[in-house]
């Protein structure tokens, strides 16, 4: 290496300016966190008031039957249909404390999908608001103390729709 090559070098390396007092390297690290905290809000851990989980002294939740359930969740007794299905749902859990549960619904104008236990101490394991001009389909995990029918309660144009399927469970998940 010769002297010239070792000036450029120099030169190309040298700090040029003052010396760095953190500012930048603090504006970076809050734009980081930001970045982070929208993230993880799109992935959806962080929810919106409009969807946050039940509040506790909601009815339709200390429901004891699929009627009551209805009765709370302001609708009437539900009609039986076919356009609604069940998807990664097991016939045989092996592990009550966690059933995969998933609904569909090829009903027109769905507004929520409820998932009912029946043998469960609080029926009502969940509710989800549609959205308009979102697919209607959920997925959850859910626990059950025994073998029972799940029901799939679906609003659709203001009216309820159900199915039902039977899942038996090998080993319970959750005590009365």
């Amino acid at each position: 290496m010769n002297a010239t090559t070792s000036r450029r070098r120099r030169r190309r390396f040298a700090p040029e300016g003052p010396p760095p007092d953190g500012g930048r390297r603090r504006a970076l690290a809050a734009g980081g966190g930001a970045s982070l905290l929208g993230l993880l809000a799109a992935a959806g851990w962080f929810a919106s008031g409009e969807t946050r989980a039940a509040e506790p002294g909601r009815p339709a939740f200390a429901a004891k039957s699929l009627a009551d359930a209805v009765r709370a969740l302001g609708g009437t007794a539900p009609a039986v249909s076919r356009l609604i299905t069940f998807h990664g749902t097991p016939d045989i859990a092996d592990n009550g404390a966690s059933v995969p549960v998933g609904v569909a619904s090829a009903l027109p104008k769905t507004e929520s999908i409820a998932i009912v236990i029946e043998k469960n101490p609080n029926v009502l394991a969940a509710e989800f608001e549609i959205p308009p001009g979102t697919e209607p389909t959920v997925s959850i995990r859910v626990k059950m103390a025994q073998s029972s029918n799940v029901h799939a309660l679906v609003r659709a144009d203001g009216r309820y729709h159900v199915a039902t399927r039977e899942i038996r469970v090998t080993q319970g998940g959750c005590i009365a």
